[in-house]
């Protein structure tokens, strides 16, 4: 991008939490006349409303005015759906449209190690950050994991590695976004309510993180699932394979209990599983596709090791909280997807009183009901979606229904009470596990809200 060309230019950003306050300031910075707009309410919005203000940015809340389409491009916030009136009326006026996520690879100097994936995206992306760190290699940890991209990009030299985090609404809206290394995950039913209830748009989405890949460049494919596999096909990309089933010749793999890559020929027996401090088959998997990008990007095996040994894992992803009258209290508000409370339900052994609901996405609960009756004493059905868990599960075990009290967010009310008929389900031994499978905009501002509700709230118990 020639950063002349911003000069006076005149783009609109919707959406004013954290990425489209940090793209405007970007944009700013380099001379373009910038207007954020946003349909909540200046109350709701009120920190960035501060922030605006004391950086001297126009912008409006409460509504899209007419000011929106008197620009040259709108800059998406990952938040804002594609199929929002803003953008379909910005689309028939044809103007420009790109991310956040587009806007800031503009202007990096660093290589780029972008992940993707229904599930594990923010465990793979903070586990491989703590791999650099621990390996004392340059890098910044940004993109859907929290950090905006665009409050980083200009504190990054060739040095640095950029380790992003990168959702299917960011890709959206890419045009030369460009990882040096990209790794998808997974692609697993998720977020169909903003695709058209279609996993081949919703894949297509995901495979976008490698259409601007040369053959200099690599992607780390999960060997195990259909939907990456199936989009894999055209990628220009030298390609790494994990697989926990099967050995590769070229990527990660599990040999006699030890997970070993093979790169240019050489295996490297990294750690055995037992020593991973990352339980369950899917956090295999993620340990996996971190080694090979940590690896390929030149930290050494015996540094990987040591990580391996010794992550804890992040916040809200099956996050003990504390234990009372011998009841486990478990944080796993990440969890969005049906998928992901399967890889919560099977990390147990003991017996689990299940919190789910929350803003449904077109789940397929169909997917756990067996899991379900072998893992679970109950289920407390919570949030906007509590009548299509109820449905989803009668029959199978006990479902308590929690209604909705009031429409305040955040619904501490709601979620007191949520816990409260928890705790009085379970028995001593037992876990109550917070794993949703929903997002949380019914109750909540974000999943971290409603995890962070949900700890203080057992800390009170």
């Amino acid at each position: 991008m020639d950063v002349s060309q911003l000069r006076n230019k005149k783009i609109s950003i919707i959406g004013a939490a954290r990425s489209g306050i940090a793209v405007a300031q970007l944009l700013r910075h380099f001379g373009a006349a910038v207007f954020v707009s946003d349909k909540e309410s200046a109350e709701k919005l009120s920190e960035s409303v501060a922030e605006l203000r004391a950086a001297g940015i126009t912008y409006e809340t409460g509504n899209h005015s007419e000011r929106v389409f008197d620009s040259s491009w709108v800059v998406l916030s990952p938040g804002v759906p594609s199929g929002a009136p803003v953008v379909l009326e910005a689309r028939r006026r044809r103007i420009h449209i790109v991310s956040e996520l587009e806007v800031a690879s503009w202007f990096c100097k660093a290589p780029i190690v972008a992940i993707t994936g229904s599930n594990g995206k923010t465990t793979t992306t903070t586990l491989l950050g703590r791999m650099f760190s621990d390996a004392k290699k340059k890098h910044v940890v940004a993109g859907n994991i929290g950090t905006a991209f665009s409050s980083v990009v200009l504190d990054v030299d060739e040095e640095t590695v950029a380790v992003l985090e990168v959702s299917s609404f960011q890709l959206d809206f890419i045009e030369s976004f460009h990882p040096n290394v990209a790794v998808m995950l997974n692609i697993t039913r998720n977020h169909l309510d903003r695709y058209n209830n279609s996993m081949e748009l919703y894949a297509s989405s995901k495979a976008r993180i490698f259409m601007n890949q040369t053959s200099e460049d690599t992607l780390i494919v999960n060997a195990d699932d259909m939907w990456s596999r199936k989009k894999i096909e055209g990628a220009k990309g030298n390609i790494l394979y994990f697989s926990t089933h099967k050995k590769s010749s070229r990527g990660a793999y599990v040999g006699d209990g030890v997970l070993t890559t093979r790169i240019s020929g050489t295996e490297f027996p990294i750690v055995s599983e037992r020593e991973l401090s990352l339980k369950g088959e899917h956090n295999l998997q993620n340990a996996m596709a971190a080694t090979l990008a940590a690896q390929f990007m030149g930290v050494n095996p015996a540094s990987i090791r040591s990580t391996l040994r010794n992550f804890k894992g992040v916040e809200h992803r099956q996050e003990f909280v504390r234990e009372v009258n011998g009841v486990s209290f478990v944080n796993d508000s990440k969890a969005t997807t049906v998928d992901a409370v399967k890889y919560a339900l099977s990390a147990f052994d003991e017996p689990i009183v299940l919190i789910l609901g929350g803003k449904d996405k077109g789940n397929d609960y169909s997917k756990i009901v067996e899991l379900v009756k072998k893992k679970v004493r109950a289920i407390v059905a919570t949030g906007a979606s509590a009548g299509i868990v109820e449905k989803a599960f009668a029959g199978t075990v006990p479902v308590h229904r929690i209604e909705t009290i009031g429409n305040e967010k955040p619904n501490i009310v709601s979620m007191r009470e949520t816990i409260q008929t928890a705790a009085a389900l379970a028995r001593q031994g037992d876990v109550v596990l917070l794993s949703p499978a929903c997002t949380s905009f019914d109750w909540f501002k974000d999943y971290e809200e409603r995890g962070n509700i949900f700890k203080q709230l057992v800390h009170q118990l």
